[in-house]
């Protein structure tokens, strides 16, 4: 398969020669092995015994040509000391890659590398990432004010629902959809019966983890209780599972990267009162969603219609995010306690500026869909930067109140 370049290549190529170590993290098939070894010159996979022992035989790690490689560094978490001792005695910026697909099981007893090795979180592709998609708009121009808004695109609906379905995973995306699905419905069984006990869980009850899982996707780009989520779990059950399994469920599904929900934005100098503090729900790949809850992506348009809305937000969401990474920018959402005001998405760079997004399964944007952005830039004007509504159409244009409309197939990094 034809390497595709990824946003997290742009960071890597910033941060490397000036840091000692990175580690790239993220669920097991996204890519990070790929893209971490083209910068390699020596890879050791800690999940083979020969590898780890070669570790274990030199903890100065000196012996190792460099770049070094680790790779699913978690089986062995003393090899993540071993890297930071190595960083504390002066290694060379560049010397180490660490890649995870999972946090250390509970218990492992290792420093937590701050100021020594930095982390990047590596998701599936992202639309832009994938191979047919070409966008005009860029992610880091929009934070630097500069952004051109123009372009136009020749996807439609039906492109955005191929594109939920077929994931973002590099090694299933471009397969036929017979085997991709296989692909995906494999994944999530390996989650179950193989990922999660590796992490020192054991599913007592099978059925009862992949209901709250297909619940969870239902709830995808919204910030529903988790108990309402138990409830969409186990519709007429008197016997409910306990709140400590449901959290365990939560915990040990985010420890291998599986939940990727989108937190409540923090703003230190908010001038808001009453915020809401819940997360939107996400899965780390939209295409999940369709595979736990049985929706063929034929019936996505039609019979499950209620559904892509809020994956359509989902795949936006993968998008912004990827993008906003490159420039070492996080996401969050607003909304304040009552609902009144609510803004999808924001984006927010090193230097606190903000971009805000409104996703719509639309084609046309009207003034009611861009109020709430407009009354967050009148509320900070130092600090938005832009406001964006990410849609279906097939033209980027600035509208006359200077709200950007962009297809979602033409943001980019």
């Amino acid at each position: 398969m034809t390497y595709l370049p990824r946003a997290v290549d742009q960071q890597l190529d910033s941060l490397m020669p000036f840091v000692g170590a990175i580690a790239i993290e993220g669920a097991k098939g996204v890519g990070k092995t790929e893209t971490a070894g083209r910068r390699a010159s020596t890879v050791l996979r800690l999940d083979r015994e020969q590898d780890a022992s070669i570790v274990g035989a030199d903890p100065s790690l000196a012996s190792l040509r460099k770049p070094l490689l680790l790779d699913e560094w978690q089986r062995q978490p003393q090899s993540w000391d071993y890297v930071r001792r190595a960083v504390d005695d002066g290694a060379a910026p560049g010397s180490f890659l660490l890649t995870g697909s999972a946090t250390p099981v509970t218990g492992a007893d290792t420093h937590s590398g701050a100021g020594r090795i930095i982390a990047l979180r590596m998701r599936p592709l992202a639309l832009f990432e994938r191979a047919g998609w070409e966008p005009s708009v860029s992610m880091a121009a929009l934070f630097r004010g500069e952004a051109e808004i123009a372009g136009e695109t020749d996807k439609t609906l039906g492109d955005y629902v191929s594109a939920i379905a077929s994931s973002g995973f590099p090694g299933f995306y471009g397969a036929p959809a017979v085997v991709r699905n296989e692909q995906l419905d494999s994944y999530l069984a390996r989650v179950v019966d193989r990922d999660l006990p590796e992490q020192g869980y054991s599913v007592r009850s099978r059925d009862s983890l992949l209901s709250w899982l297909a619940a969870y996707a239902t709830a995808s780009s919204t910030s529903s209780s988790y108990q309402e989520i138990l409830d969409a779990a186990t519709p007429g059950q008197a016997q409910k599972p306990a709140k400590t399994t449901t959290l365990t469920y939560r915990e040990k599904l985010s420890e291998i990267w599986m939940l990727d929900p989108v937190p409540a934005w923090e703003f230190r100098r908010s001038p808001f009162a009453g915020l809401a503090r819940a997360p939107k729900h996400q899965l780390a790949d939209p295409a999940f969603a369709l595979r736990l809850l049985g929706i063929p992506e034929s019936k996505l348009t039609t019979r499950f219609n209620y559904m892509l809305g809020p994956l359509f937000e989902s795949l936006a969401t993968l998008s912004v995010r990827v993008a906003a990474q490159a420039v070492f920018g996080k996401v969050s959402h607003f909304r304040t306690s009552k609902g009144d005001r609510e803004i999808d998405l924001i984006a927010q760079d090193q230097d606190g500026g903000i971009i805000a997004f409104e996703v719509k399964l639309s084609a046309d944007v009207r003034d009611d869909d861009v109020r709430h952005l407009q009354w967050l830039r009148e509320k900070l004007p130092d600090d938005v930067v832009d406001t964006v509504v990410l849609n279906t159409g097939s033209r980027a244009y600035r509208r006359a109140d200077g709200v950007a409309v962009v297809p979602l197939a033409l943001l980019g990094l």
